[in-house]
């Protein structure tokens, strides 16, 4: 592996599913996975295509329930090229003996090649050289172009392209006995120029998607005719004879074009994709404008990190940047979509938009900020759907759905299949009301970074204040003065229910610590969103949302008194009744398991439950310490009424972290934010487990469902923001950099409230430089010292050595203090 390319050797069955979802090629528009193009869906292979927010609803029988699913739908696949020697069968993986096989994702240009040599039955031995792109230029393009040669023998070779409509839903394993024909073709045809085309629809949403392709076929440089074409219910087909000569490479390109019923700007699918195959250029010009696309986004995005000797972080950094741009890229900004845990590389969670956008928009909105905007208005389109989802559970307000996909009902299951038990249990993911929180915090933290304050104006004033209007309409008032919230889950997903409780009649916590200090942190917000407002407009949001000085006057009085848990002097309680649970015996599980990631689903086969210990399967009340500053946090619980100590974090962190299974790729994340200024080498650790979560498909199997967008984000964030320390502060950008022992040099670009800057910090230095444009000044800030920064400046910084290891937690404050006091005293006299 190199900084720049994802490289594998061999063929292995095992793990293809695994490389099809890392090497999938995508543009924010659409995605293909890597499957070879002469592969059919089976347990090896899935060659599945998606649209970015292309889903579909069907009925399937549950457990004998009727039960609604909507899903991301596998749309037709524009890839199958296959060939045929002589009157043999159609050659593809499995029936071939592979003498050479290396398949390589160029990162830096968005390129997928494979070079293979394999011998079939009848020794015959063909090297097939492939590049393929889904075009980051123009989104509605695809191209795959291969070179066959013939090195020991000569004689009829037919090639074999087309596009398949018969695709279902297949790819993940656990979801195969619910219904997954989610489209219907219309039509298949030739066009003239030598265009396959193929209509579908999908049969619920009638969503139309138009797929056209062009195949050309050279010997020589002398194009090949087409010997016939066929075309099917479901399929469209050409088929290429050609008199094959040893060692003479034949040339295959095929440009296919995807449209769909809700694109902008078309007259109708089809015709719009059979228009642009025709005006496309060849293989070479698509992939010529397709790199200069990628370099410049490189230049937009790239994150740079130094390691020595050692390339494998870089490049885990760099396939985790890639696919954030493949699922999220300009092409969205457009779109009515959101940005769904899994990406748009798979059928996992069925592609539902959840909280994931909390950990992907720090990332994108420090790069491309437009798109953390376009995304956005994701969730504002489906305020109203919020509105009345709260309406029929007797609230007020907007309550967000756990799992979003096409107009934002909720669309959490509720009942998920064990695969260990083999059991239907219930699912009570959808009482994790939290998701509203994470929306608000996006939407201030969209508006702090870029000073956006006519998005604020027209659409996020609403999203928050409906948010916050949400949360006083669902916390009750106590005996002991403060104000509860009942009835719902944290993060952690496995607390659903008190011991002994069954959670399909009664499930839930009171009391979940994250979700009330984040409510009390939306509720004790509003009146800041609503000051960067004019005026006279604030006026007229607040008559409009119905919003008197009464209401917000009791919004201020329950995020003072929301009640927060705590128990053994200062630790957090998960929530309310933590400290009542067991606790788990972990070294006799480990003992008895390989893996305890999935805790829930083992202590569930045994007839147990994991809500009887005090176990986590991701970051709950550690969340706190991932969102917010030292400073906000403590600020917030003097808010609150409650005592806090610099040393809590540290006997919390402490805490949790002994008592969770990481059950989820976030998980490592988290950790290693929460541990990075406690303890540097275990957060890099974890850092780089996190890195692993799919190239090492750590969770088992997973990652051939879809990527983990949400935990490669946030590896990309812990180096973006945790280990250098960027922080947004009241229209300033605060760096504090603390990189580990194991980076020498970090840099990259980013763009804060109109100015682009680069900057690079090592062990000693920190050098921010703003670019030369029209722009303000910013200010930027490390340890107390502030500079006002123009375009074409330049400052750099010393840093302060690291306290020493052996102190306590309140020295390493006392000292931190000191620090920052002294710096102060020095900046003030040099002005």
């Amino acid at each position: 592996m190199s900084g720049w390319c994802l490289a594998y050797t061999g063929f292995d069955p095992k793990t293809e599913g695994r490389r099809e979802t890392l090497c999938a090629l995508g543009n924010g528009y659409f995605m293909s996975r890597a499957a070879a193009p002469d592969a059919v869906a089976d347990d090896v292979h899935y060659p599945g295509t998606y649209l970015a927010g292309g889903y579909n609803r069907l009925e399937s029988e549950v457990a004998g329930h009727a039960i609604e699913n909507e899903d991301l739908v596998n749309i037709p696949n524009w890839l199958p090229l296959a060939i045929r020697i002589e009157d043999g069968e159609w050659l593809r993986p499995g029936t071939v003996e592979y003498l050479d096989y290396r398949q390589e994702l160029d990162l830096k240009a968005g390129v997928l090649s494979r070079v293979l040599r394999f011998r079939d039955s009848a020794g015959r031995v063909t090297r097939w050289d492939e590049r393929r792109i889904v075009s980051m230029h123009d989104p509605h393009l695809a191209g795959l172009s291969v070179t066959l040669t013939p090195e020991n023998w000569s004689g009829a070779l037919t090639v074999r392209s087309g596009i398949d409509g018969s695709v279902i839903n297949w790819g993940v394993a656990r979801y195969r006995d619910l219904d997954g024909r989610h489209l219907e073709t219309l039509d298949t045809s030739r066009e003239e120029g030598g265009v396959l085309t193929l209509r579908s629809r999908f049969v619920q949403a009638r969503r139309e998607v138009g797929m056209a392709a062009r195949t050309v076929v050279a010997l020589d440089g002398a194009p090949v005719s087409v010997a016939k074409s066929e075309t099917t219910t479901d399929i469209a087909e050409d088929f290429f004879e050609i008199d094959a000569q040893q060692g003479r490479p034949v040339r295959v390109e095929k440009i296919a074009a995807c449209f769909d019923s809700r694109d902008n700007a078309i007259t109708e699918p089809l015709h719009e994709a059979v228009n642009h195959v025709r005006h496309a250029r060849g293989f070479r010009s698509l992939q010529d404008e397709h790199v200069k696309a990628w370099e410049y986004l490189w230049e937009q995005f790239d994150i740079r990190i130094d390691t020595g000797t050692d390339q494998d972080a870089q490049l885990k950094l760099r396939l985790h940047i890639f696919h954030l741009l493949q699922t999220a890229s300009a092409h969205s900004v457009d779109m009515d979509v959101g940005i769904p845990p899994r990406g748009w590389h798979g059928e996992a969670y069925r592609g539902h938009i959840m909280w994931d956008e909390l950990f992907i928009f720090p990332y994108l909105t420090l790069r491309m900020p437009v798109l953390t905007r376009g995304l956005l208005r994701y969730r504002y389109r489906r305020l109203d759907e919020a509105r009345r989802a709260a309406r029929e559970a007797g609230l007020q307000g907007a309550m967000f759905p756990w799992q979003s996909g096409s107009n934002g009902r909720e669309e959490s299951q509720r009942v998920h299949l064990n695969p260990r038990s083999g059991r239907w249990i219930p699912d009570n993911s959808w009482r994790q009301r939290h998701i509203g929180s994470a929306i608000a915090y996006n939407v201030w933290e969209y508006v702090q970074a870029t000073d956006d304050r006519d998005f604020m104006r027209d659409y996020g004033a609403e999203l928050f204040c409906e948010i916050a209007r949400f949360w006083a309409s669902l916390a009750e008032e106590r005996p002991d003065g403060r104000y509860g919230i009942r009835g719902v889950m944290g993060p952690d997903e496995f607390h659903t229910a008190y011991p002994g409780v069954d959670p399909s009649t009664n499930g839930g916590l009171d009391n979940n610590a994250y979700t009330n200090f984040l409510a009390a942190w939306v509720l004790s917000h509003v009146e800041d969103v609503l000051e960067l407002i004019p005026s006279d407009e604030r006026r007229r949001i607040c008559a409009r949302l119905g919003l008197s000085a009464e209401e917000l006057a009791r919004w201020d009085d329950i995020s003072r008194n929301l009640y927060i848990p705590f128990h053994d002097d200062g630790i957090i309680s998960q929530f309310e009744g933590y400290e009542k649970l067991k606790e788990f015996d972990w070294d006799r599980y480990r003992e008895k398991y390989d893996d305890l990631q999935r805790l829930d689903r083992i202590l569930e086969a045994e007839d147990d439950d994991p809500n009887n210990y005090k176990v986590s399967k991701q970051a709950d009340a550690l969340m706190i310490f991932y969102l917010f500053s030292r400073e906000e946090i403590e600020h917030l619980f003097h808010r609150l009424g409650y005592r806090f100590s610099p040393e809590m974090i540290f006997r919390n962190i402490r805490y949790y972290v002994d008592r969770t299974s990481h059950g989820s790729t976030l998980s490592w994340t988290a950790h290693a934010w929460v541990l990075a200024r406690a303890d540097r080498q275990r957060s890099w650790e974890l850092a780089l487990k996190a890195f692993d979560s799919d190239i090492g498909d750590i969770q088992g199997g997973t990652t051939p469902e879809g990527i983990h967008l949400g935990a490669m984000a946030g590896t990309v964030d812990l180096m973006q923001r945790c280990y250098t320390g960027i922080e947004l502060d009241a229209g300033r950008l605060v760096f504090n950099p603390r990189l580990p022992d194991e980076v020498q040099r970090l840099s990259s670009t980013l763009r804060f409230r109109r100015q682009i800057l680069d900057f690079e910090i090592t062990q000693e230095e920190l050098t921010v430089s703003s670019r030369v444009m029209t722009a303000h000044p910013i200010t930027i800030a490390y340890r107390g010292q502030s500079r006002e920064i123009s375009p074409g400046q330049s400052f750099t910084f010393a840093l302060i050595p690291e306290i020493k290891p052996d102190r306590t937690a309140r020295e390493h404050e006392q000292e931190r203090v000191r620090q920052e006091h002294a710096a102060e005293d020095d900046d003030q006299g040099k002005d």
